[in-house]
């Protein structure tokens, strides 16, 4: 399995949560409070679905079992339907899907480059990791969208995509060589760091900035990603 040590560029900044027993007066800040513009929130979702879809369909290349090319394409599948309800959203608001999507695309592609990984195996799990957290902060934001538009895309967003299948491949190679699993666990830690850069975009997205006050956002996201992680049986 190839390294990846040594193949990142510069370090940057990773969103930091304060210490537990530090205080400071600010107001803090759920899902429902941080209100994304909807424009930017709809290009951003289109793009990061469409994403999947390509991720996706890249990996079935790279899995040899035809069982394993099944599962993916299911997942492939599925994420195809949600960006199609993504752009139909857009279309609905008079929006142009390609437009909205190049607006944002620039940080998108360039969080996908740094974390597609290198073996199949990683690069399954990079997507499994980035594509829950991701999926996870779009269906949390929908919460303070508008009332004619949060509950439908959050409901679209929030169905099927195929985990089961995914998670399968990935119990399995796990279970092969058990040092698949410490480098995995490793890996994973390090997608956190970029995929919170990403996340943090999204939440100032549209001028809204916002300081330490969104931890709790974030503090929920990070849960969920461990959770992914033990299920695995890997130390998030």
């Amino acid at each position: 399995m190839a390294s990846w040590f040594g193949r990142r560029g510069p370090r940057r900044e990773t969103p930091r949560l304060r210490a537990r027993g530090a205080r400071r007066s600010v107001t803090r800040v759920e899902f429902t409070d941080l209100h994304p513009d909807p424009d930017s929130y709809l290009g951003r979702a289109a793009r990061i679905q469409l994403g999947h879809v390509e991720t996706l369909g890249a990996l079935v290349a790279r899995f040899e079992r035809f069982d394993d090319k099944e599962r993916l394409s299911t997942a492939a599948g599925f994420a195809l339907s949600k960006h199609q309800a993504v752009v139909a959203e857009i279309e609905r608001r008079d929006g142009d899907p390609a437009e909205a999507m190049a607006a944002v695309a620039p940080s998108i592609d360039h969080f996908r480059s740094i974390t597609q990984g290198n073996s199949p195996t990683e690069a399954l799990l990079s997507f499994h990791v980035t594509s829950g957290f991701l999926d996870d902060l779009f269906i949390g934001l929908a919460a303070s969208l508008p009332p004619d538009l949060g509950p439908r895309i959050g409901g679209l967003l929030g169905a099927e995509a195929g985990t089961a299948g995914i998670v399968d491949i990935l119990e399995r190679e796990i279970s092969v060589d058990r040092r698949t699993a410490s480098f995995l666990a490793m890996w994973g830690r390090r997608l956190v760091g970029d995929t919170l850069l990403l996340a943090r975009e999204v939440v100032d997205g549209g001028g809204h900035e916002h300081g330490d006050d969104v931890e709790p956002v974030f503090t929920e996201l990070i849960a969920a990603h461990t959770r992914r992680m033990d299920a695995l049986g890997l130390t998030a």
